[in-house]
């Protein structure tokens, strides 16, 4: 017998942590769980809410409240722009991290929308453009399992990538390879990148997109890319719900 719902939080989680319930498995329904542990629906629903800002469950509508997946997805570093991976094996950057993570991927993971619309503060920065010029829009959101882990929006100067595959909305990547094959193809082979990772609250719209739980900040990345003799090809804006994810970077320690 419990009587707040902290403690009942503390129960739940320790039988979701040990394996009790499992991933992708549903809670008991809430009216089950009050009987069972001796307290009312309104304690039930706070316990509940603690897990969820916590990360581990999430509730799905008509099934209830979900276990997570606890593993987070490995986001790799400079590894998953790796030339052997896009060049050589034809693997895109979000395939890179499943492989690493050991999680299974489809082309139809990554759908998009593409458009033309005209650049912004950040957008006329970071490719040399003055604001309001025109640039090409291709915004992607990923899933795995058909959840969505983030939303990546690259932007691109009309005259790089008019009539090539990264202005089709196909879903999957751009090919083999991806964007930037595509890119390599037009004369324009990325060879460095700045990437910014900062964490911040969702914005209700994301917070739909990406199917969040209550409480769980987003990670915001800003990526622009260049090539050999520093100009830049791409602006990437992307949004990942900051618990499946986990940041991993392996570099030379500089002199």
């Amino acid at each position: 017998m419990t009587t707040g719902y902290r403690e009942l939080a503390a129960i739940l989680r320790t039988a979701i942590l040990q394996g009790e319930y499992a991933e992708g498995t549903t809670l008991p329904k809430q009216d089950e769980i009050a009987t069972l542990h001796g307290v009312n629906i309104k304690t039930v629903r706070q316990a509940v809410r603690i897990l969820e800002a916590e990360g581990l469950v999430t509730p799905v509508r008509r099934r209830g409240t979900v276990v997570r997946p606890r593993v987070p997805m490995k986001r790799l570093g400079a590894d998953r722009y790796a030339k052997s991976k896009w060049k050589g094996t034809g693997l895109v950057a979000f395939a890179a991290d499943r492989e690493a993570t050991g999680r299974p991927w489809q082309p139809g993971d990554q759908t998009q929308t593409v458009r033309m619309t005209t650049a912004d503060a950040d957008i006329a920065e970071a490719l040399g453009l003055e604001v309001g010029d025109p640039v090409y829009e291709r915004a992607r959101l990923v899933k795995e399992a058909n959840v969505p882990t983030h939303t990546l929006t690259s932007y691109y100067r009309p005259e790089d990538v008019e009539g090539t595959p990264l202005v089709d909305a196909k879903a999957g990547p751009a090919g083999r390879g991806g964007g930037f094959a595509v890119l390599t193809s037009q004369g324009l082979e990325p060879d460095n990148m700045t990437e910014t990772i900062r964490a911040r609250m969702p914005s209700p719209d994301e917070i739909e997109q990406l199917q969040l739980p209550a409480g769980e900040p987003v990670m915001i990345l800003h990526r622009t890319t260049y090539t050999a003799e520093g100009r830049p090809i791409e602006f990437a804006r992307g949004v990942h719900a900051a618990s499946r994810f986990a940041w991993t970077y392996h570099f030379q320690i500089p002199d």
